[in-house]
């Protein structure tokens, strides 16, 4: 977990866009293309992106293939499935096929699509490549390699082609989410937990800065491509982070498992701990707790909507903390659970177009990491799910404001998140009031 300033986070480029999030408007995924793949090798030349040094001039860095084939995890992907572990999940699951070889493995560890779209150098093995993210290169490869007159009208023509837009936070989060938080299509579920998976933790601005980086966000890239700032980034991933977990609860092919809801969308430590341990209390973040015994949903990426929410448009925020109340009761059987999870999807929707025109300046974002520790102060995050989340989102906002200078002591605040991520070293030992007590010495750093 990354959990301490990080340097080199975007300017403070403000996208005033509209943006709509709704799947029947959205670009489709890589995944979901229906052009061609034609291998990574196709982008491994020397001339291309294999260059070991970099290019003089040149408007990229040339250097990506070699950035992702030594340094990238995703290029690991697959050989994961090939070990011990994965070996033995997929016995305990009862898989026909070996891990290297099953769907339900290969859908986030390789590029794993149907094998008419697969080209002649494409390689199953090479696991999350180029074109697992980029998009399938079939159409897009020629205008790509073209001469560039205009960066931006040059790019917005690969868009059209078939490249996928990582650029665009929005898009960005569709795409990654996709694996690492899950989508209809895949989904580590709670029987592939059971198995022996680990226990999956995303945060989209987290993940964007400690992947190895292939781009540099310059006055060439300003040009070409949308400019997000981190606290943009994270927020937008939460409310499309909140939009997946509705669509999974409601479908009826992901939210139910036999004759139980998908156990993966719930807090896990609700149940799994000892019998003799009566940790239940009441959490009470969107209203009155629901009662003792019943499984309670995981609702940490709703708490950081409601806080972005509350600091943008106090108003808004209210109608998140109700939302989430209704979907709760309506989860414990106190209402229609389906009507709910749509009406908090729609909300969540309605909170990106006023997070891309808010003016994340200092005090706004000042404003938000204030509310995420109060929150947690108030006990809002006596789950651990819920405190692992604001941790990351703690970092996200503290960097943007140690890099404008509005933090009063970044070295201060840096030493006191990284004991709190201290805390969260092993999610079945976390207690929740030291957790508070380090809260209140944090608070302390930002005023």
């Amino acid at each position: 977990m990354m959990g301490i300033l990080r340097a080199g986070l975007n300017g403070i480029g403000i996208v005033a866009c509209a943006l709509a999030i709704s799947s029947a408007t959205a670009q489709p995924l890589p995944y979901q293309s229906p052009h061609e793949t034609l291998g990574t090798v196709t982008c491994a030349s020397s001339l291309c992106h294999g260059a070991i040094k970099l290019w003089k001039d040149s408007p990229v860095l040339q250097n990506e293939y070699v950035t992702w084939s030594r340094t990238d995890k995703h290029t690991r992907a697959y050989n994961v499935l090939l070990n011990d572990r994965s070996k033995k999940i997929a016995q305990n699951l009862g898989l026909k096929q070996p891990a290297h070889e099953a769907a339900i493995c290969l859908d986030c560890h390789a590029h794993n699509i149907p094998k008419e779209r697969r080209g002649e150098r494409f390689k199953l093995a090479d696991g999350i490549v180029c074109e697992s993210c980029h998009g399938p290169a079939e159409k897009w490869i020629k205008p790509h390699v073209n001469p560039v007159s205009d960066p931006a009208a040059h790019h917005a023509t690969n868009i059209e082609q078939g490249l996928y837009d990582t650029a665009d936070a929005t898009s960005r989060a569709r795409l990654c989410l996709s694996c690492h938080f899950g989508n209809k299509d895949k989904l580590v579920t709670h029987r592939i937990m059971g198995a022996g998976h680990p226990r999956m933790s995303f945060e989209l601005d987290t993940f964007t800065e400690i992947a190895p980086k292939h781009f540099v966000v310059d006055k060439d890239y300003s040009e070409r491509k949308k400019v997000w700032e981190g606290v943009k980034t994270w927020a937008v991933g939460q409310a499309l982070a909140v939009q997946d977990t509705m669509d999974i609860l409601v479908d009826e092919k992901r939210g139910r498992d036999g004759l139980f809801p998908e156990l993966v969308l719930f807090d896990c430590h609700a149940c799994h701990h000892a019998m003799s341990d009566g940790r239940w209390k009441p959490k009470t973040a969107f209203g009155p707790s629901i009662s003792p015994g019943l499984v309670r949903l995981n609702d940490s990426n709703m708490l950081m909507l409601r806080a972005l929410a509350n600091a943008v448009d106090p108003a808004l925020g209210e109608k998140v903390r109700e939302q989430v109340l209704k979907l709760h009761r309506a989860v414990a059987g106190e209402g229609n659970a389906r009507t709910e999870a749509m009406a908090l999807k729609k909300l969540a929707g309605e909170v990106v177009p006023v997070i891309a025109k808010a003016e994340f300046a200092a005090p706004l974002v000042r404003k938000v990491l204030a509310g995420l520790i109060d929150d947690g102060i108030a006990g809002h995050y006596s789950d651990y799910a819920a405190a692992e989340q604001a941790t990351l989102a703690m970092s996200s906002v503290g960097a943007f404001l140690g890099k404008q200078g509005a933090m009063r002591s970044t070295a201060n605040f840096n030493a006191g998140l990284k004991k709190l991520n201290t805390l969260l070293i092993n999610d079945e030992r976390y207690q929740p009031q030291q957790f508070v007590g380090q809260l209140k010495d944090l608070r302390t750093k930002i005023d």
